[in-house]
């Protein structure tokens, strides 16, 4: 268990690396930024940096001496990077979580043999094997690269008539895994944490909206069946357990509405995040206990906080020139202005957010 004065060291200077280090210095906690880019927002908020490739050994051997633990603010870390940290100080997450979630295809068969609900899904390698998977999931279908892509990118959506061959070149001949399209009708998200002794706190299940594929609004709690949240919790637990999962993550899924007798529900994991989430940002006003603060909590080995939420909660992402309208929100009354610190405004880059919290009727 670490101190307070004790050094995290964060991989990554974005803007959720800048909340990490804002929440671990309320609580006595130092933040050591280590990223590739000489101009990040994390930079204006740490207590030190380290500007480095992620594949530079001798910079992240200096940077595990500075440090006491090390984590992540992005789960497209190099997995050798993360190794080779964690042969010097401890990083939490583990490593092999970066394995799990780095590649689609590895992480739907890690939650399947969980015996969790995914989406149906092919493994494909070349332009034969797309044709065998359209013809096994059908049309639509979604074709995407097995590593990188956030946001609606590296993925295309295989309609009626679409030429495969010509999709699969698209992507650029890389891995990729063809999922069925699913009907849903919510998009929820559990954000989560799990502690060095096995604690596990969920904080109240989110409802998200998508806009051209990025997070437009989560409102908090999700306006969903009580036992589907619990069934949703204890899938996010499931999954934080069997991953020996230390830190704050988001398991994104989609709710199905079928009616078998009574209408219920059913859950379909679509993705997990190992980090804190756009979809928990609404805790840091929200909550007795941000998401930033949770994970850091998390990785010091120090007990979780409480996830109790003061009302309704509603986040909205500033996108591009949303966040020019800064001043305007400042005078509205009642809503919680984030920005991000980021140099350039451009279309599609998030910017910062808004929450609004209502309290609630007892």
């Amino acid at each position: 268990m670490l101190t307070p004065g004790a050094t995290i060291g964060i991989l990554g200077g974005g803007q959720l690396a800048r909340m990490l280090a804002m929440a671990g210095a309320r609580l006595g906690l130092k933040s050591h930024i280590f990223s590739p880019g000489a101009n990040e927002p994390a930079f204006d908020v740490c207590a030190a940096r380290t500007v480095a490739r992620y594949e530079d050994e001798a910079a992240l051997a200096a940077f595990a001496e500075a440090v006491d633990v090390v984590t992540y603010e992005f789960e497209n870390v190099p997995a050798r990077t993360a190794e080779f940290l964690a042969a010097r100080k401890p990083v939490r997450p583990n490593p092999r979580v970066l394995a799990l979630t780095q590649d689609r295809l590895v992480e739907k068969r890690f939650v399947q043999g969980l015996g969790i609900d995914t989406a149906g899904f092919a493994d494909v390698a070349d332009a034969g094997a797309l044709a065998r998977g359209v013809a096994k999931l059908g049309r639509p279908s979604i074709l995407k690269t097995r590593r990188l892509g956030y946001d609606g990118k590296g993925q295309i959506l295989l309609q009626g008539g679409a030429d495969l061959a010509v999709t699969f070149r698209a992507l650029g001949g890389a891995p990729c895994i063809l999922e069925s399209f699913v009907h849903f009708s919510k998009e929820i998200s559990v954000v989560a944490a799990r502690g060095v002794d096995g604690e596990f706190r969920a904080y109240d299940v989110c409802e998200n909206v998508h806009e051209h594929h990025i997070l437009a609004t989560t409102t908090t709690p999700a306006n969903i069946r009580p036992e589907t949240a619990a069934r949703a919790a204890l899938i996010a637990r499931a999954i934080a357990e069997a991953a020996d999962y230390v830190g704050v993550l988001a398991v994104e899924m989609f709710v199905l509405d079928h009616a078998v007798g009574p209408i219920w529900e059913r859950l379909v994991v679509n993705e997990i995040a190992p980090r804190v989430h756009n979809s928990g940002h609404w805790t840091l006003d929200g909550a007795t206990t941000s998401q930033f603060e949770q994970h850091m909590r998390a990785v010091a080995g120090w007990p979780l906080g409480s996830t109790r939420r003061h009302g309704r909660a509603v986040m909205s992402n500033l996108i591009g020139d949303d966040a020019n309208g800064w001043r305007e929100l400042l005078g509205e009354e009642g809503a919680c202005l984030h920005l991000y610190g980021k140099s350039e405004v451009r279309p599609g880059r998030k910017m910062g957010h808004v929450t609004r919290v209502t309290p609630e009727e007892p």
